[in-house]
């Protein structure tokens, strides 16, 4: 179970290196609308809009690496002073009846949008900007597909916790 989380927690490794460097790119793209705007005088609309589909990209693909390294929001009133057994039945019970099961109804209930984006190629949200909606749409399975990896590899290592196996080894990064 060990190794098929730690292949599953790959997949969303890789995609957060990756996908870290739309933050770089969004702060560059901003400087040079700003620059363009305010010292030259021109605006470009495509350019405006490909901070947008940045910012989209960083948040959607990146929600699965936040989730493998353990920095996605947690109320935790009662979970920081409990045992090591009972945080892994709570996560266990997030992953199961809450994570798994609201990631694989959203990509259900949002799939036939993107097929008939994709399929007509949808354009730009504004004239003159990025004829790609259909690949922010996109986003929403992809979305989906990375925080239920992630949540079963999480999964798999609360049953391994909670079966008295191998010390929860924390986030990787």
């Amino acid at each position: 179970m060990q190794r098929l989380a730690d292949r599953l927690d790959l997949v969303n490794h890789w995609t957060g290196m990756t996908v870290r460097w739309f933050a770089l790119a969004m702060v560059l793209l901003q400087f040079a609308v700003v620059l363009l705007r305010y010292v030259f005088g021109f605006s470009f609309i495509a350019l405006n809009e490909s901070v947008l589909y940045l910012h989209s990209g960083l948040f959607m693909l990146g929600a699965g690496y936040t989730l493998l390294v353990d920095r996605h929001v947690r109320v935790d009133i009662f979970y920081a002073a409990a045992k090591k057994t009972t945080k892994a039945r709570i996560d266990a019970f997030g992953y199961v009846v809450l994570a798994i099961p609201s990631m694989a109804a959203l990509l259900y209930w949002t799939w036939p949008s993107v097929v008939n984006s994709v399929s007509m190629m949808e354009g730009a949200i504004s004239v003159g900007g990025i004829p790609a909606v259909w690949l922010l749409k996109s986003l929403i399975p992809a979305f989906c597909i990375l925080l239920i990896i992630q949540s079963v590899a999480c999964l798999l290592r609360q049953i391994i916790i909670l079966r008295g196996g191998a010390e929860d080894r924390g986030a990787q990064s």
